[in-house]
């Protein structure tokens, strides 16, 4: 970012300040984000159980929607249950309701988990004025899958043995996750670029990503989707320009080496990078740093279940605030 530069060369950078301009608006939104009603709406109640008993073959008929699953482990990842106390806590507000239905059984929540097959975590529909992002942002972070904790490590001075997940997001300017995938640990970052593009369904119109993802393999793969996209990679210090790389990366080198690296990220607003990040930030603060499932597959659920949850909580309302120092 611009201000990782002055601060390597030993200059004093004064940290940046913002006013908040919709408070109100905003502590309401936060209220909501626990309120129970908005996880557990008429419409999940209406549509809790099949209207018939659903056969695959295998084992007892299902008698609870896949949407009602989905609920339920939302609900779960919210509050941070573990599967017994979210079974006993729905079925807790489904008894004060006087309601005849039930949450379904722990075991069934942790089967199911694996076979919704949600694609995206846009399942929640929201208003946009074109079909088109304005902008994407893409990055990943890791997720705990198993391990020691930071004091026992410290008490008994042991290693972490820790086993970790990677999540990848694309995030639009509106701090919604259009896509995300959930890899293990050894899969590289441009690996993801194509399958995240192919849940964005609208046109991207700019592209940004941090040095990791300056490969010929991203480029070809953004192009492809959206073809008039302003791709935004800082090149590698060593790049050269070189006909047989993307027009776009030479374009980037062209500029950075007319202007300076520091003025191409200010005029390209490099610094919108901080989206993805900062819903890495939100991922790690509302969810948690773990992984709560253990199988894979359900992992990679649990993950496209979780941003769907902070999709939602971003539709309820985010801050609005302006830079005043």
């Amino acid at each position: 970012m611009p201000n990782k530069y002055p601060e390597k060369k030993g200059w004093e950078v004064p940290k940046q300040k913002h006013t908040i301009t919709n408070w109100a608006d905003y502590n309401q939104a936060l209220r909501l984000r626990g309120d129970i009603t908005v996880w557990m709406t008429e419409e999940a109640i209406q549509n809790w159980l099949e209207p018939k008993p659903l056969y695959d073959g295998t084992g007892s008929p299902k008698k609870f929607t896949d949407f009602a699953i989905r609920i339920c482990h939302e609900i779960r990842l919210v509050y941070r249950l573990p599967l017994r106390q979210c079974q006993g806590f729905i079925d807790s507000l489904f008894s004060m309701q006087n309601l005849s239905i039930q949450c379904p059984d722990y075991s069934t929540l942790s089967k199911r988990l694996s076979h919704l097959k949600i694609s995206s975590p846009r399942y929640t529909q929201r208003d946009r004025p074109d079909e088109s992002v304005h902008a994407i942002a893409i990055d990943s972070t890791g997720l705990k899958r198993f391990g020691r904790g930071e004091w026992h490590q410290e008490k008994y001075k042991i290693s972490a043995k820790s086993s970790w997940r990677k999540l990848h997001i694309a995030v639009c300017d509106d701090h919604y996750i259009e896509g995300c995938t959930l890899t293990d640990r050894f899969h590289s970052d441009e690996s993801q670029v194509e399958p995240i593009l192919e849940q964005i369904e609208a046109t991207v119109e700019d592209f940004t990503a941090d040095g990791a993802y300056d490969k010929a393999s991203v480029y070809e793969t953004v192009s492809s989707h959206s073809s008039d996209a302003d791709i935004i990679i800082p090149p590698r210090a060593d790049a050269i320009f070189d006909d047989r790389h993307s027009e776009a990366r030479n374009q980037n080198l062209q500029e950075i080496k007319t202007y300076g690296r520091m003025e191409w990220q200010k005029m390209q607003d490099y610094g919108r990078r901080n989206n993805s990040e900062l819903a890495m930030y939100r991922y790690k603060k509302i969810i948690g740093n773990d992984m709560h499932a253990r199988e894979f597959e359900r992992q990679k659920q649990e993950a496209m279940i979780a941003c769907g949850v902070l999709n939602k909580m971003t539709s309820l309302g985010m801050p609005i605030s302006h830079r005043t120092a």
